[in-house]
């Protein structure tokens, strides 16, 4: 069936959208065919920008990023950073790693395509990882902010609570988050969670003598 050319998005529509944020195949399958034929040009405009276009057609997203700098030995023009780079903090690095293995595992279940988790699921997917101390209400309130970051950041989504409002949330983890979260990254993380953990437990174990001593 070929697509009608009148009222297919335009050059212009497709860039403003990829300036905006990540473009999802699910949300406009019209904008989403447009950039599919028009993708060479896409890049060709926004390697003047020093951006490429990282497009995943089988995940159904794509979105712009920064080229890599030049090294220190390159005399090539170091261009300003139209997109900028983002500290994560240590909550929100550790929420992602657990959501990519998550995601990881769910994928090699070879179910579906959707990966949904409670905010209770969420919470203790973490939960672990965290220093005695919180109490319940606490670490609820703690989670929720960092759950709002991965939304902000367009890794979690939030889904409509069906029938009553007052119950847990539902998020779906969206897919775009192996884009993002390679197996560099993770590996990088892993270790430096390894150290945490054992920081943390040593901290416990320190807790729980003083408590028998006493």
């Amino acid at each position: 069936m070929e697509q009608d050319i009148t009222s297919a998005p335009d050059l212009s529509t497709l860039l403003i959208g990829l300036l905006k944020g990540v473009q999802y195949r699910e949300q406009d399958e019209n904008q989403w065919a447009a950039l599919l034929n028009l993708q060479a040009r896409v890049r060709d405009y926004v390697a003047v920008l020093n951006l490429d276009l990282v497009l995943d057609e089988a995940e159904g997203h794509a979105f712009l990023k920064s080229r890599p700098e030049p090294a220190e030995d390159d005399s090539s023009p170091r261009l300003p950073r139209l997109i900028a780079r983002r500290q994560l903090s240590f909550p929100v690095s550790l929420l992602l790693a657990l959501l990519r293995k998550k995601l990881a595992e769910f994928d090699a279940s070879g179910g579906d395509t959707r990966l949904v988790l409670s905010r209770d699921e969420i919470v203790d997917l973490v939960r672990v990882f965290l220093p005695d101390g919180p109490n319940e209400a606490r670490l609820i309130d703690q989670m929720e902010t960092t759950i709002n970051k991965a939304i902000e950041l367009g890794f979690l989504h939030k889904l409509k609570t069906a029938g009553s409002a007052t119950g847990p949330a539902s998020y779906e983890v969206r897919r775009i988050l192996k884009a993002f979260v390679d197996a560099q990254w993770l590996a990088e993380f892993d270790a430096r969670l390894a150290v945490y953990q054992s920081a943390l437990s040593a901290t416990r174990t320190g807790k729980g003598k003083g408590a028998r001593d006493a």
